[in-house]
């Protein structure tokens, strides 16, 4: 498992003097300054013949510099209100197509940025998108080896750039992308929970795992509802996986993440219908992206910060055994929940996880708790290609979720804000005295008004956290994150890369 290792070049002249590089990579808004008189005059030429330069990617071969290969990637406008740090990621994804294309292994990648604030991480970002482009499925190295990612070192010039830093957050968006977008049978629970104790093996990230059935039965009987069809097969057996990092010295401030691991999600006995199946293999991306996050605290090692995940890692089969609509489920908070609709699971593994951090949050220092999901369709439809968050009135008052939409706009990690409402308390309420909680209507989210906030009001109440909001002597703030949408690139969830959403915007805002 490898990702491509930044190396920060102070000089540009000495570099192209370099032979070692065997390509330069120019991303730029436009190509007519800032650069060494000998680009200037290649790409001077260049622009006599070909109108391309400075419209689309372009290569150039060249013997005045000593890497060979230029690559010239435009950005496109960054002036306008709606422009943002993402045209660098996008340029240099394009580029990185490119220079695969040419046999590039060791391209320098030189980064000319607007001085604005929004563009004060643009070598970062594209670094970032050039390493998504790079990176492919965990299936295919496997296959055909490690060498169909042929580059390892990538040389970065621009300003404002922490390549330990840059390099910490790649390297957790390896991981996501690895756990998110693998196959259902290679990704099934055991082997999620084997990849994460790989991952951080000989790492200052602590990794235990539950897989004794009776104990996972007992201790966290919402997710066990929704493993039951799949236990009687070892292999799809459940798993929860908690990593922990404590720094040394004081802590300052604790983050607790739970992820959604749903391996393969078939809607359970409200089947999927119609093709909608297809590519419920990366419903395991919020734990997928919990994991990643954590890859990135292990590099980074942060002092004052402790960070606590838990992962559910199941699988919603259909059986004999399926849980189905109507079942009322005691959750560990002791709350029952009527099931409204069984393809609503992700909610359901994610609750036991959630009550019982909420009880621990009671002893942390200064507690943050996160439900990190692809949750809803309504996400999708609502917030299109962003990530949605929905806070508890305590993260709200605190500012939270705005101050993540800053960062992440920053660090082309994009996310929206969704206030919490009565109206989503209220559509949980139960509508008998059997029960005390609904989990979900039963109909499609993305049909269904407020589809993507209602959930977060499930969490909060199934895992006692309503108990702890602004009017509390002891408030813990929530933030629900539905990466439905951001999750994977161009919403193709059989065929597109996992995005790893929200990692760039976890480590920026709270670290």
């Amino acid at each position: 498992m490898s990702y491509p290792k930044p190396i920060l070049i102070s000089e540009l002249q000495t570099a192209l003097s370099d032979p070692s590089w065997d390509s330069v990579v120019i991303i730029a808004p436009q190509f007519d300054a800032e650069l060494p008189d000998n680009i200037q005059t290649v790409i001077q030429q260049q622009a006599k013949f070909d109108q391309r330069i400075g419209n689309s990617v372009v290569t150039i071969v060249t013997q005045e510099i000593a890497p060979k290969r230029l690559v010239l990637a435009p950005t496109g406008q960054l002036t306008r209100y709606f422009d943002d740090v993402r045209r660098y990621f996008d340029a240099a994804k394009l580029a990185a197509v490119e220079v695969i294309k040419m046999g590039s292994v060791k391209p320098l990648l030189v980064v000319l940025s607007d001085k604005s604030e929004t563009y004060k991480n643009a070598t970062t970002v594209s670094y970032l998108g050039f390493s998504q482009a790079l990176w492919q499925p965990l299936e295919a190295r496997e296959y055909h080896g490690e060498s169909i990612e042929p580059v390892q070192t990538i040389g970065l010039v621009g300003g404002n750039i922490d390549v330990n830093l840059a390099a910490a957050i790649e390297s957790g968006k390896y991981v996501a992308r690895d756990l998110c977008g693998t196959e259902p049978e290679r990704m099934a629970p055991p082997q999620f929970a084997q990849y994460c104790v790989d991952s951080f093996a000989n790492s200052n990230v602590k990794v235990s795992v539950v897989d004794d059935m009776a104990v996972i039965e007992r201790d966290y009987p919402l997710m066990w509802a929704v493993a039951r069809a799949s236990v009687e097969v070892e292999r799809h057996q459940p798993r929860v996986i908690r990593l922990e990092y404590i720094p040394e010295g004081e802590i300052t401030k604790t983050l607790m993440l739970v992820g959604k691991g749903i391996v393969y999600d078939t809607g359970g006995a409200d089947l999927k219908t119609g093709g909608h199946m297809a590519g419920m293999s990366r419903d395991k991306g919020g734990a997928a992206a919990v994991a990643g996050f954590m890859k990135s605290v292990a590099e980074l090692a942060p002092k004052g910060v402790k960070v606590v995940a838990e992962l559910a890692a199941v699988r919603n089969s259909i059986g004999a055994e399926a849980f189905v609509s109507d079942e009322i489920i005691t959750g560990h908070s002791g709350v029952r929940v009527r099931i409204g609709n069984t393809d609503a699971e992700g909610r359901l593994a994610m609750a036991d996880l959630l009550s019982r951090f909420k009880d621990e949050a009671l002893t942390e220092v200064n507690p943050i708790l996160f439900t990190v999901a692809t949750l809803t369709g309504h996400a999708a439809r609502a917030v299109g290609p962003y990530t949605a968050l929905v806070e508890n009135g305590v993260a709200y008052k605190m500012g939270l979720g705005e101050n993540m939409v800053k960062q992440g706009d920053l660090i082309g990690d994009p996310c929206e804000t969704s206030r919490s409402r009565r109206e989503d308390y209220d559509f949980v309420q139960p509508r008998t005295k059997a029960d005390d909680l609904l989990s979900s209507n039963n109909g499609p989210s993305a049909v269904t008004a407020r589809g993507h906030q209602f959930p977060m009001a499930f969490l909060a109440l199934v895992a006692g956290l309503e108990q702890h909001d602004v009017n509390s002597t002891q408030p813990m703030p929530y933030i629900h994150i539905d990466i439905a949408g951001s999750g994977v690139e161009n919403g193709d969830w059989q065929h597109g890369k996992p995005t790893a959403a929200p990692v760039a915007a976890l480590l920026s805002s709270f670290l």
